[in-house]
This record gives C-alpha cells, structure tokens and sequence, in this order.
C-alpha cells in the first residue's frame, strides 16, 4: 500500500472511531432519560450494588447506536459484516429483554447460541487447521457465549467494563492493522469510539449503567473480533493472544466460578467473589481499582501483540512467564478472607 492508501486508510479509521464516540456521547443523555422515564433503574440493596441511588440502564443502547451508525457510514457491507451486524444485534435484544423483565439462565443461553449460529451463517467462526469442522463451530459457540458472559461479570464497578473492552477493542484493532484485515480493524475502531463516548458518563462516579444489553453485546462483539483476527504471523503460539487480550473478564470469571466452586454454591449464583469487589473490601478505591485494572489490561494487550510477531522461543518465554503471574495473582485472591454476599 503506497503512502496516499495508508494515509486515506487511517483517516477512514479516525472517521469510523469520531462517529462512533460522537454518537454514543449524544446518546447517552437521551437513553438515560428514557431509562428514568421508564423506570429501567438498577437500585441498590446494600449488597453488590451499593451506589447512593437508584442508577438508570441502557448505556449499552447508546453504544451500539454509535457503533451501528458509525459502520454504516464508513464500512462496505461486505457479507461478514451484515452476518456480524445482525447476531450483535439480536444479542442487544436479549440483554435488553433482561434489563427490562429478567430472563431465565436457559433461555438467555438459547437466545446466545442463536446469535452465535448467525454468526457462524455468514462464515465466521473459529478455523483450527487440525480439528474437524463440527469442533471448530463447538469451540466457536463455546468460546463467544463464554466471552459474552465474561464481560458481563466483570461489569461490577463503574468504568470497570467498559475500560477493559475499551483496550481489548483497541488491540484487536492493532492486530487487524498489522495483519490488514480491514473489516476487523474498522469494526475494532468503531467498537472503542462508541465505549469512549459511554465511558464520559460511566467513569466514577458513574451517571449510567450499561446494563446486561451492552455487556453482552460487548462481550459478544470482542469475541467476534477475536475469532476473526490471525495470530499466527510467525508461529502457532500466537493463537494465545486472544486469550491475553480478554484476560480481565476471562480471569474474573475463572475466579468467581473457582470460588464459589470451593464454598459448594452454584456457580452462576451472584456473589461479591469478584476480584474488584475484593480488592474493595480491601479498602482499595474504585478508581485506584479501575486505574490499576486497566493498566494490566494494556500490559496483557502489549504481551498479546509481543507473542504475535517474536520468535517461537521468546513467545512461549513470555507466555509462561504471564500465566504464573495469572496463577499467583489468582490464588492470592482466593486466599483472601472475604465474607461474600450473594445476590
């Protein structure tokens, strides 16, 4: 690509983020207002959700408009990007359908597979060169509800969700641009644009809430981008690198399921076994919490796009190095004396 096409490359992808942050910052303040119209608040009950008061969802509506506007300005409707376009979208629906009245574990799980077999319609899901194609759709729906779910987890402090995604956005924009897959790395960018301009109103103290509808299509859209990207540049140790990428939510969820696991109650039980929530008890900060957090995220990203392009040596060197740490940060946690409260 000459020095003209690079150039009109990146502007096309500065346009594609300003549309989305513009939009989703305009936004925010009209859905807030529906939200308390309507009712659609998140109170507190002196548990998990200790705001001062009551808190109205629907952010996540915000940020899919700005995302949705900003591709349909920018991208080429290429087959891919209806196909992804529409299962984000029927995974806004659901999370929306649940902040609204509340949906049962099953058929949330049934609404997920759904989208996640649109997905799969239009020719995306995970390609492992060694396994037949039925484990590779297996391991594609297993791994995008996983990932859908696990940001939502995480959603439990204000700016918390919504920053972590921001970075994930950001290094599957990087991998794309390097890689030039050009649909991953315009839909990564419209992704960050659009939480940039949510997170304005989410960073504590927050003003709004996302809501399960935009953890979900969050979760479900980095993991679109995850399955979409090539890691495997130099050497297949690559394929760890989405795993880096979305280590936050993928580490809290681990977590959460490994506590509650041990104490012998069920695992999709709400709980304050969350990582951020025990550093809280900890008599840590929010913001010292979300700051903290955001700065392992960029420097799992930056070990994410390091295994990519090193050789095989240093790559496998990193990696272990960084699931120890995880480890001992893991069992730290776990040895922590909290008494949690469930939901």
């Amino acid at each position: 690509m000459g020095e003209v096409g690079q150039f009109n490359g990146l502007l096309l992808y500065f346009v594609t983020f300003s549309l989305a942050l513009v939009v989703s910052l305009y936004m925010v303040p009209i859905v807030r207002r529906i939200a308390s119209t309507t009712g659609l608040l998140d109170k507190p009950d002196g548990r998990l959700k200790t705001q001062n008061e009551p808190m109205p969802y629907l952010g996540g509506l915000a940020i899919y408009l700005g995302f949705l506007v900003s591709l349909g300005l920018t991208v080429e409707f290429r087959h891919e990007v209806v196909g992804i376009l529409l299962a984000a979208t029927l995974i806004l629906l659901l999370g929306l359908l649940d902040d609204i009245g509340g949906i049962a574990p099953g058929p949330k799980v049934i609404g997920q597979i759904i989208a996640v077999c649109v997905l799969i319609k239009s020719g995306i899901w995970v390609q492992i060169a060694i396994f037949p194609v039925w484990l590779d759709i297996v391991i594609t729906v297993i791994a995008i509800i996983a990932i859908s779910n696990a940001v939502n987890v995480i959603d439990v402090m204000d700016g918390l969700a919504g920053g972590v995604s921001l970075i994930a956005a950001l290094s599957f924009f990087v991998v794309g641009l390097i890689s030039e897959n050009y649909v991953m790395a315009t839909m990564a960018v419209a992704l960050a644009g659009s939480i940039v301009g949510f997170l304005y109103h989410n960073f504590p103290p927050a003003s709004i809430y996302m809501g399960d509808a935009g953890s979900l299509f969050l979760g479900f859209m980095l993991g679109a981008l995850a399955i979409n990207g090539q890691y495997v540049a130099t050497h297949d140790i690559g394929l760890l690198a989405p795993i880096f990428i979305l280590g936050i939510p993928i580490f809290d969820t681990l977590l959460v399921m490994v506590i509650r696991f041990r104490r012998g109650d069920p695992v999709y039980f709400g709980s304050a076994d969350h990582f951020a929530i025990r550093l809280q008890k900890l008599r840590w900060s929010s913001k010292r919490i979300v700051f903290s957090t955001y700065a392992v995220a960029i420097a799992l990203g930056c070990t994410a796009l390091s295994i990519i392009y090193l050789s095989g040596y240093f790559a496998i060197l990193i990696s272990g190095i960084t699931f120890l740490v995880i480890m001992g940060v893991g069992i730290w946690f776990i040895r922590i004396e909290i008494h949690s409260e469930q939901d």
